[in-house]
């Protein structure tokens, strides 16, 4: 079977602010040495899916030149590609209105490909699947449309699509961000919500974008329109993401998925690396998360004095990082960090190619890349200090925007 998937991409994460100042949300870095859109990717091409298009919108440069450095298979395999595709109001004079409306701006990509199945995934969460699973439940039921669900508390249902569904998992309802969500039958306090992935009939999807794109009124998204159209018109059934499962995991690592739509989850995602035993197992061979490849050299620890010990405790430690007799506790550093002599880093998430002064000290904080923090700098610990100069969360998280390019200190 043809399986051709379609990656949204194309979102602004204003919520993820100042992170996406310059870039979209997928283009997020994440873990040290990923952004956010490796796991979709990862987990297409980890199911055998290798006809892949990236629609792309919002600030994507950044974007388009991850994809280009570490998502490009070559020419050997026609059938085997990672093309992003810019918004170009093919179909009129705007740019992409909503979800629905950015596949309808490109149903060429369906004539061209001709799949048998359309799998339209998001590129905003932080998860592992095998969707050749999801796959097999929607030809076993010989749905038309199939949508990826787990279970949430109802406190937070709000913020997703939540679907009602019978006994055979065919759903009855799926309404957007609603006010008082449904509650799953025999278990009270949990809703069931949509990951915002799917699986598509081609023809199923087409006639439904073709009459969407003209439905007065419609806000042209899958959630809010699209499918609760289609419910029940053509058999719409829900997968059970709790049911998949990946070689090589253990039962700890089973069903993790995080919507990282703010810098607080994006922040404690980050965090869920560090454990001896991570939620997020990212050293599993079966299921290796790609990414770009960038020639660096591995990380290294220097100096061993009293007061003066480059070392790193709990944490996650790039390439190319170099920690010069400073110390760095339950943090990830991205690729070439430099950690100089006397400071500190705890509990923080710092990007790439950032530099650390000497006798600075840094808590609770997210660093974008390339940013400067001067000799004796401390951030984190006077927080109405810090909200003058940089962004804080109302968890008191110190967030602090991507610096300018900058030539590096050496050893």
């Amino acid at each position: 079977m043809r399986t051709l998937a379609l990656v949204m991409a194309g979102g602004q994460g204003t919520r993820l602010h100042p992170l996406t100042r310059d870039r979209a949300k997928p283009a997020v870095p994440f873990g040290g040495k990923y952004r956010i859109i490796d796991f979709v990717l990862s987990n297409l091409v980890n199911s055998g899916i290798y006809a892949i298009y990236v629609l792309v919108q919002w600030r994507s440069q950044s974007l388009i030149e991850h994809l280009k450095d570490g998502w490009q298979f070559g020419g050997m395999l026609p059938d085997h590609f990672v093309i992003p595709v810019p918004a170009q109001m093919r179909m009129g004079e705007t740019w992409y209105q909503g979800t629905a409306d950015a596949i309808f701006q490109n149903l060429n990509l369906l004539d061209d490909t001709k799949p048998d199945l359309v799998a339209v995934f998001g590129a905003d969460h932080i998860y592992r699947m095998d969707i050749q699973q999801m796959i097999e439940f929607h030809m076993d039921r010989k749905a038309a449309v199939t949508v990826a669900t787990l279970p949430v508390a109802v406190d937070e249902a709000n913020q997703f699509g939540i679907v009602q569904v019978d006994s055979g998992l065919r759903v009855s309802s799926f309404v957007e961000k609603p006010d008082n969500p449904a509650q799953m039958p025999g278990a009270p306090g949990r809703s069931l919500a949509s990951m915002g992935n799917y699986l598509f009939n081609p023809e199923v999807l087409r006639e439904a974008l073709i009459e969407d794109s003209i439905t007065e009124n419609s806000n042209h998204d899958f959630g809010r329109d699209l499918i609760p159209a289609l419910i029940n018109r053509v058999p719409v059934y829900a997968y059970n993401f709790m049911t998949n499962r990946i070689r090589g995991d253990s039962e700890l690592n089973l069903s993790y998925w995080r919507d990282v739509g703010t810098l607080d989850a994006y922040f404690e995602a980050n965090m869920d690396l560090r454990d001896a035993r991570p939620h997020l197992n990212m050293y599993n061979p079966y299921w290796p998360l790609r990414t770009a490849y960038f020639d660096q050299p591995p990380a290294k620890f220097v100096f061993d004095e009293n007061g003066r010990r480059g070392l790193a405790l709990h944490s996650v430690i790039s390439e190319g990082c170099i920690v010069s007799g400073g110390a760095v506790r339950n943090s990830v550093l991205g690729r070439s960090v430099f950690v100089h002599s006397y400071s500190l880093v705890e509990d923080s998430v710092i990007m790439d190619y950032v530099e650390i002064g000497r006798h600075a000290k840094i808590r609770r904080a997210i660093i974008d890349k390339n940013v400067y923090v001067p000799e004796g700098e401390e951030i984190g610990y006077d927080l109405e200090r810090d909200r003058q100069r940089f962004f804080v969360t109302d968890s008191g998280l110190v967030v602090i925007p991507k610096g300018p390019k900058r030539e590096r200190s050496v050893l």
